[in-house]
């Protein structure tokens, strides 16, 4: 019962608490949030261990300032902070699992899913703050003045944010794109991996994540490959030579995009003839494929090998640019005079 005792049993106390503390913030996967629960959950432990809570309480609630007909202390503030991050971590973690639930349900569609989970954390989060504030004691009908002010410089500080906001639930709501949708804009081309509340990210097939902020796909056009079904047109042009039968080269071409593993069947290839060029007789080839995903310029690639073969299968040559050059020798003249004319040939070409 001496002092000793007593030093023992306060170090032990202290030493207890703190493990307790950090195995219970093990459930935190935030390594440096665990720590600083572990660190603020262990500090208020040893304030109360050692009979030292009431003597700091007072002295943070004697630190305090008037604002208007309220009064704000270090205690008010440092229990406030303390309920938002609880309640904050609540409303998150509830969010996380309710969203989850909901991105499972094979009922709803995936774009009313990704709009039902964004309006639960926006909703769980602005709880969790009213709580907060209420449960310390703010009056929260004095906050609407200030939160007037607040909303009018958020509106200019923040337009870019709302606007990318409000276009992604437009986003949503008309289910112009959704995950999986295959799509252009600009010069980007990928498939939909995600709708988030500022920006959409797009994946291209050189494997790069792009994050297109949601104002875009409102403001500029955009290309959905996949809206109301999942087959695209993709034209393939090419010339053949005069000296070439064209009933024979469009029914060779045909059968050259049908053997295309990914060249529908049920969509038929058609091949026209386009002009009669300088060189060439221009066809235009067109076929069907469903996995725009997958890339164009690859299935492009293929067609062109396939009617390459297939025309040197049957001797149908394709042309190249040619110029004839006539030589006229004057009256007087040996030797007909071109080193003047190749030379302009030269600069012309």
């Amino acid at each position: 019962g001496g002092p000793r005792s007593q030093v023992l049993s306060v170090v032990l106390n202290l030493a207890l608490a703190y493990l307790v503390i950090a195995i219970a913030s093990k459930i935190v996967r935030n390594r440096l949030l665990a720590r600083t629960i572990t660190f603020v959950a262990w500090g208020l432990a040893a304030l109360s261990i050692l009979n030292l809570a009431a003597p700091v309480a007072t002295a943070l609630d004697s630190a305090a300032i008037s604002v208007g007909q309220s009064r704000v202390s270090a205690l008010l503030v440092l229990k406030a902070i303390g309920v938002l991050a609880v309640t904050l971590w609540l409303a998150s973690a509830i969010g996380h699992f309710l969203d989850a639930r909901v991105q499972r349900s094979d009922e709803l569609t995936p774009t009313l899913r990704v709009l039902i989970g964004k309006f639960l954390r926006i909703g769980l989060i602005l709880l969790a703050m009213a709580v907060a504030l209420g449960a310390v004691g703010v009056d929260l009908t004095a906050l609407t003045v200030l939160s007037g002010a607040l909303g009018v410089g958020l509106g200019f500080g923040l337009q870019k944010v709302v606007s990318n906001f409000i276009s992604g639930v437009i986003i949503l709501l008309d289910r112009s794109i959704k995950p999986g949708d295959t799509i252009s804009l600009g010069d980007t081309f990928g498939w939909i991996r995600e709708l988030r509340a500022r920006f959409v990210s797009v994946v291209t097939r050189d494997g790069r994540e792009y994050l297109i902020p949601n104002e875009d796909f409102i403001t500029n056009q955009v290309i959905n490959w996949s809206f109301t079904n999942d087959l695209v047109r993709i034209d393939v042009k090419f010339g053949v030579a005069y000296d070439s039968d064209p009933h024979a080269v469009v029914r060779i071409s045909k059968e050259a995009a049908g053997s295309v593993r990914r060249v529908v069947a049920e969509k038929p290839v058609v091949c026209w003839i386009t002009g009669f060029g300088d060189s060439s007789i221009d066809f235009v080839l067109r076929f069907w494929i469903r996995d725009p995903q997958e890339g164009l310029t690859n299935v492009k690639g293929e067609v062109f090998l396939a009617l390459w073969d297939a025309f040197k299968a049957n001797g149908i040559t394709i042309p190249f640019p040619q110029r004839e050059v006539t030589v006229r020798m004057e009256k007087g003249q040996d030797r007909p005079d071109v080193s003047g004319r190749v030379q302009n040939l030269q600069a012309d070409t």
